[in-house]
């Protein structure tokens, strides 16, 4: 799950982490009164998107720019013009997200800026802590062209973060001072437990910044959160905003489903995440385009799957559906009598092909056969794949 940057920043402060202060607002009516609590003649007006690239991007209606530093007397016009429209950037393609938040926020007088985060390294199982000079920017980019620029430190979470490594980073951002390293160990642990306490997957400060007087802040926040956590944090669900997620997605929750639309026309419905992704690796793999992720789980019922059958019917760009089962905990013949009374419930009409695998496997064919649905059986993964992608391609 994600959140917006205001609430990370609100996050950052209970964790003891300096922050660029300012005053999240939905409507019109609370311009005057936030801008008017921000110090000084300037404003910084923020458009918050769950994407990155706000800067650059540009609203649907030709203005440029989801982040405007600005003088009060322009800010509540330039905020009229950002709340409420559409802002495209790199990240949330071309059709953009609607901005129904901004962030009024304090102006700071930057030195210099860096790059720091905070994540899972899967393949040693430890903490990274992913440290860049070069602030701002795409650490993707950075990595690409000036790697020396990046220092990457795992941090084993049965120890967690020491000392040395704290004096370690910093020296690597150029902290040397006494003063300057207090406040960094004051950034980055206070980081570290925010990550650790709330079940983080990733906390992101792009850029960390260091004023010109001497203070080292977070300028942005970015934090998502291990879905698989928040049954722990009930308190972080409150943060949650529908607005910014497909609502396919937030439907598939409430079954048990696990749904992510892609952009193809395939729609794929499987039973664990790893055959998920090799169906919609060999359904490429034979031309085709998968239109989704969607993983029943290993204890799918009629309900569920009616359900993830609604789910996918809501994709206008679905042309067929592949049913891709390996009946383990799951028995076949159960699935079959899903897949069925799924199909008589939505009432079908798209192409469908099914594969079967697995305990009960005859009883669960002999039942689709003899079901008088139209439908399409498959005896293996490349058999329901190439079907399933010749049958779309034809339709065309």
């Amino acid at each position: 799950m994600n959140i917006h940057e205001y609430q990370a920043k609100a996050l950052f402060k209970e964790f003891g982490v300096p922050v660029q202060d300012g005053i999240a607002v939905k409507s019109p009516s609370e311009f005057d009164a936030a801008i008017a609590a921000i110090p000084g003649d300037h404003v910084v007006v923020k458009s918050q998107i769950h994407a990155g690239g706000r800067g650059k991007g540009v609203f649907v209606d030709g203005f440029k720019g989801g982040v405007k530093f600005v003088a009060k007397s322009e800010a509540a016009e330039t905020a009229k013009k950002m709340l409420g429209n559409t802002l495209v950037t790199k990240q949330t393609g071309p059709q953009g997200r609607v901005v129904g938040t901004l962030y009024f926020a304090e102006p700071v007088d930057i030195e210099k800026e860096y790059y720091l985060s905070v994540l899972m390294d899967r393949a040693s199982g430890k903490v990274a802590i992913v440290a860049s000079t070069a602030g701002g920017m795409d650490i993707e980019k950075v990595a690409e062209e000036t790697p020396e620029q990046i220092m990457k430190m795992l941090v084993d979470p049965d120890i967690g973060l020491q000392p040395f490594q704290i004096r370690e980073l910093a020296f690597f951002f150029g902290f040397g001072e006494k003063e300057k390293q207090k406040q960094f160990k004051a950034v980055i642990a206070g980081l570290y437990r925010l990550f650790w306490q709330k079940d983080c997957s990733m906390v992101e400060v792009n850029p960390l910044v260091l004023t010109k007087d001497g203070k080292i802040v977070c300028l942005d926040a970015k934090v998502a959160f291990d879905d698989n956590g928040l049954f722990r944090h009930p308190e972080l669900q409150e943060l949650r905003d529908p607005h910014e997620e497909d609502p396919k997605e937030i439907e598939a929750g409430k079954y048990g489903l696990n749904y992510i639309a892609l952009d193809g026309n395939i729609a794929c419905m499987v039973n664990g995440a790893g055959l998920a992704m090799a169906t919609m690796d060999i359904i490429k793999h034979f031309g085709g385009n998968p239109a989704n992720f969607l993983d029943v789980g290993g204890g799918a019922t009629e309900e569920s799957i009616t359900q993830a059958f609604n789910i996918l019917l809501k994709d206008p760009h679905v042309k067929g559906i592949l049913v891709n089962i390996f009946g383990g905990i799951m028995r076949c013949d159960v699935i079959a009598a899903g897949v069925i009374a799924a199909v008589k419930n939505v009432g079908l009409k798209l192409p469908l092909v099914v594969r079967l695998e697995g305990t009960n496997v005859e009883l669960g064919r002999k039942m689709l056969s003899e079901s008088g649905i139209s439908l399409t059986t498959a005896d293996s993964l490349a058999d329901a794949a190439e079907k399933i992608v010749k049958i779309v391609a034809e339709q065309k």
